[in-house]
């Protein structure tokens, strides 16, 4: 059959929930809770409508061909119609994915950290650290205390962009972390153990962002956990060291 003509081959609302509650019950297998797999699938979700967001928005400041000033004013009406109500379904989507649905969440709010932010933390956090030097031995129970510490001066809203932000924080620094690692990280003649100990693991990238972002909060949240301050207080002077 020519589906030519046809319109869009969009998949079906009963189809979508059965792809959705067949991964569901794959990960649950694996191990992993029912849900924390929701919640990665409405970031996923969230996502796909904030690009089409962007994408749509991008098209829709021009009308098609040449058909005079009345179409091309009511085509305009019509498409910006249509992008203020898909971005409203984004934003919805947005503030579900990231736990809360109320559009006044204060951004002083700092609910407890929960197992799949820490997760989504050490993937993203990772990959850009390894962008600048080699992994070392550091106490992964460390390590998550460290991004507990992290996750805790931040608002869900802005754990569930956390990815985003470090990736900026990497690439608008690039050259003084990297002046930073070679000097205290892996490979350099300083130690593992002592002040400069986190500087070995990923978790310090995430430190630094915290350090240039929201100083206080973090020196908050890292004596609530009783991490060592020298650690934090020699993270501090790598930081201003590296400038």
């Amino acid at each position: 059959m020519n589906a030519a003509g046809e319109g869009p081959q969009l998949p079906d609302a009963v189809s979508v929930a059965n792809a959705k509650t067949t991964l569901l019950q794959l990960l649950a297998r694996a191990g992993v809770f029912t849900g924390d797999t929701e919640e990665l699938i409405g970031l996923v979700e969230a996502g796909a409508l904030a690009r089409a967001y962007e994408e749509i928005t991008a098209r829709a400041g021009s009308a098609p061909g040449d058909k005079g000033e009345p179409y091309e004013s009511g085509w305009l009406d019509g498409a910006r119609d249509v992008v203020d109500e898909l971005g409203a379904i984004a934003t919805r989507a947005g503030r579900r994915s990231a736990g809360s649905d109320a559009p006044d969440e204060s951004p002083e709010e700092r609910p407890r950290v929960r197992r799949m932010e820490l997760e989504r933390a050490q993937v993203a956090v990772t990959p850009l650290y390894l962008s600048f030097t080699s992994i070392s031995d550091f106490d992964p129970e460390v390590t998550s205390e460290v991004l507990t510490a992290i996750l805790g001066t931040m608002s869900s809203r802005q754990r569930a962009q956390y990815a985003g932000r470090l990736t900026e924080f990497s690439a608008s620094h690039r050259a003084r972390l990297e002046r930073l690692y070679t000097e205290y990280g892996p490979g350099s003649p300083i130690a593992i153990h002592g002040r400069y100990s986190v500087v070995h693991s990923p978790t310090s990238l995430a430190v630094l962002e915290r350090l240039a972002t929201a100083p206080s909060a973090l020196r908050e949240e890292w004596d609530a956990a009783e991490l060592p301050p020298a650690w934090l207080d020699g993270l501090t002077t790598a930081w201003n060291a590296s400038a």
